[in-house]
């Protein structure tokens, strides 16, 4: 069963708050489930509408079923001074690199050792056991944007290169082992839009050219449409029926004049060439042939309420 759960997704999307959903769907009774971002954010502060995270796990919420979900800031920097005590025990040294700066001029010359350090604490969390049982039931990382997240996962890969033997070598190891283990399940956020699914599309093909598994696409932000397949293709051609349009405002007790029908006319056009438009992508989506979840648009906002309401779909 998967215990780390990576979501992304192009900038737009709603990528921080799926992964906010999916952890309080996780959160069943007794669960405790971690959900850690990396982008340095403070997205899940400005969603859960908290302080800004600290670098310590945080209850933030409790799920519908009873759990607890916990949240973490990770901080490259504070990231590397916990490595180099836990693998090198510079407790007291690594402190005086950060007071002199050392610290932010390493991960700031080598940014792929941020996204080691960043990758390595959230190894740790899937791992870490407490009282003889792991301390987390699952760990849902807000990941970087689909453009970047699979040079991203596979970071350590390319350290595990250079470095030939030693600590870092063993670490990077164990950290790839984990991330194409059946242990991970990577999960791509997409609207119904060209872009976003193009990107799905590409990310999901370097992912599994890295090994890499892919848990399910998540279709973000669906708009039902009022109108029925019929009139649709109607719609499309401008050529659904003025007077039963007419009929209807009346009977709504709308004052009715041509051109209020004519704009509504036009109106339906643009919506039933957007209707063709998400199915021909949700047909592109449907051919990648893995698990794809439906979220509905929330059209007055993200609060705890709908994040709720998010969590009971992926719990459906």
């Amino acid at each position: 069963m998967a215990r780390l759960h990576v979501v992304t997704g192009k900038g737009g999307t709603g990528k921080t708050t799926v992964a906010a959903a999916m952890a309080l769907a996780l959160a069943e009774q007794g669960k405790r489930i971690l959900l850690v971002e990396v982008e340095g954010r403070q997205g899940l502060a400005q969603l859960f509408d908290i302080p800004p995270l600290p670098y310590v796990e945080t209850r933030i919420a409790q799920g519908p079923g009873g759990g607890e979900v916990f949240a973490l800031a990770v901080d490259a920097e504070a990231a590397l001074l916990e490595y180099l005590d836990m693998y090198y025990h510079l407790g007291r040294a690594g402190k005086a690199l950060d007071k002199v700066g050392a610290i932010d001029f390493v991960t700031t010359i080598a940014p792929g050792l941020r996204d080691v350090l960043l990758t390595g604490k959230v190894y740790e969390a899937t791992r870490r056991k407490a009282h003889g049982r792991l301390a987390y039931d699952a760990v849902v990382l807000d990941a970087p944007p689909t453009g970047r997240i699979a040079r991203f996962l596979n970071v350590n890969h390319e350290v595990a290169d250079l470095a030939k033997v030693g600590p870092v070598r063993n670490q990077a190891d164990a950290i790839m082992g984990m991330l194409r283990s059946d242990v991970t399940r990577i999960h791509l956020v997409t609207l119904l839009e060209e872009m976003p699914v193009q990107e799905t599309l590409d990310a999901v093909e370097h992912l599994e050219e890295l090994d890499l598994r892919i848990g399910s696409i998540v279709v973000n932000m669906v708009r039902n449409s009022p109108l029925d397949d019929e009139s649709i293709a109607l719609a499309v051609k401008e050529k659904l029926p003025a007077a039963e349009i007419s009929r209807g405002l009346r009977a709504a007790g709308v004052g009715v004049s041509k051109g209020l029908v004519d704009t509504l006319i036009a109106e339906a056009h643009d919506h039933a060439v957007r209707i063709g438009l998400e199915r021909e992508n949700r047909d592109r989506i449907d051919a990648l042939g893995k698990q794809v979840t439906e979220l509905a648009l929330q059209p007055e906002g993200i609060d705890n309420g709908t994040l709720i309401d998010l969590a009971e779909e992926f719990r459906a």
